[in-house]
This record gives C-alpha cells, structure tokens and sequence, in this order.
C-alpha cells in the first residue's frame, strides 16, 4: 500500500484517557483534528452510553464479525473479550485523500504498526500511559508487584468512568472491568513499539478533561503534547519506553 495520506495512531489502556484528548483535540485544536480522518472499527459489543454507531464503532453481532475472518479485506481480532474488525479496504480510502487517525487499544495500535500491507504508510504512532518511565522504574527498584498496582489503577478508573456513565454497575459491568484492568499491564509493556509515550495521570474518570470546560493538569499536558507530535514537533514531556521496562507477566 503505497498511498500519501499518514496514519496517526493513539493507543493505551482502557481508561486512560484517549477519548477525552480526540474529543479535546477537535475543541482546541479543530485545524489539526480536521486533517485526521477517523478511522472506526467494527466491535461486538454493545453501545457505551453516547456512543454512536459508525462514529465510535460499528457495532454488529459476534457472528457478523465472525464471519469475516478468512476475508483479507479485513484483520479480526480478540481485544479485552471483543471482537473487533479493522477494515483495510476502508484504511486504504481514507489515506488515499489525506492522513487517517486511529484512537483505540495498543492491540490494533500494533497491529497497524505490523501489517506487511502497510509498511510504506507514513506513521506517527503515541501511547497513552497512567504511569511515567521514572515512576516505573521506581515501583521495580522498591520490588513492587507491578502488574497488581497497574491492575489496581487502572480498576479505580475504570470503576470511576463507569459509574459516571450508569451510575449502578451491574455484575456484568464489574466483570468488564476487571477483565480490562487486567489486561493493562500488558498493554504497557507494548508501549515500546510506539514512536512516543505520553504519561497522562488524569484518565477517562478525570473531571480535568472538562468539568471547567478548559482541560487542566496532567490532561492539558498530555492533549498539548499530542497536539505538537500531530503538527510535526517533539516537545517536552513526551518518553520513549525501552523494551522490558515492563515486563510481562
């Protein structure tokens, strides 16, 4: 796929506060988000409350998505306990007339990194993470079990979000939350693979995002410095993960 449009890819855990930055790039940054054309993935699960069919996902059933296993026009994959489908015929459209913007789980993240078909693609690629490099090498010289106190972090914002979207959680909901903080560990010790790693304290369940309608704190530097990898610069702030900064588990 030799195409002129560049892929933009924003990747980290559930929870971490991807969505608010897309949703915060478009108000503060509208020239810069207009140039990226979302790309949206099939899922088999159902609608999040204000989620909108085709413009978060498309949603359809397990065994629609299932069925296109096998179809090279598209790449299925287990994510979290969701099926989900990437659509290269779509990929392919939306470069052919500008740059495409992926914001989504480092599980297609590394996916659009690794395809063969998309190795002359232009990529910029940045991962969301809840914790900092110096953070982390902290919690490992203090013997820290890693994998319990990412899982422990990311089930406190994730319980947050949920309960500001539904208010009582069902057994089902607790149930998908855990699985998701489970798997956030491991989606760290992927963030390597990303040309840069932006730490961001404030997830999803951070009222910074927008309760005073300009983002503040650690939700202001993260959507800044996405902001300036988008047009083009490196600024302060911004990591690069060595491999087994996080090991897996």
């Amino acid at each position: 796929m030799s195409l002129g449009g560049r892929l933009v890819i924003l990747s980290g855990p559930s929870g971490v506060g991807k969505s608010p930055l897309a949703k915060a790039l478009a108000r503060f940054f509208p020239d810069l988000r207009s140039r990226l054309r979302s790309l949206v993935l099939y899922n088999d699960r159902a609608p999040r409350p204000g989620e909108v069919d085709g413009v978060d996902y498309h949603f359809r059933s397990r065994a629609f998505l299932e069925a296109l296993r096998g179809d090279a026009r598209y790449a299925v994959m287990e994510v979290r306990g969701d099926l989900q489908a990437l659509d290269l015929v779509e990929l392919e459209r939306l470069l052919t007339s500008g740059d495409a913007f992926f914001e989504g789980n480092p599980f297609v993240g590394q996916a659009l990194l690794t395809r063969p078909e998309l190795a002359s693609v232009q990529r910029l690629s940045a991962f969301l993470a809840p914790l900092n490099r110096d953070e982390i090498l902290f919690l490992r010289q203090q013997g820290a079990d890693l994998a319990a106190l990412v899982t422990d972090v990311m089930r406190r914002k994730l319980l947050r979000r949920t309960r500001r979207q539904k208010g009582e959680l069902s057994l089902v909901d607790l149930e998908n939350i855990e699985k998701r903080a489970a798997s956030a560990v491991r989606e760290l010790a992927m963030a390597h693979r990303f040309d840069w790693v932006i730490p961001n304290h404030d997830g999803e369940d951070s009222e910074n995002w927008d309760a005073f309608y300009y983002p503040l704190g650690e939700a202001r530097r993260a959507l800044l410095a996405f902001a300036e990898l988008v047009a083009g610069r490196v600024p302060a702030g911004v990591e690069r993960w060595e491999e087994n900064l996080v090991p897996l588990v």
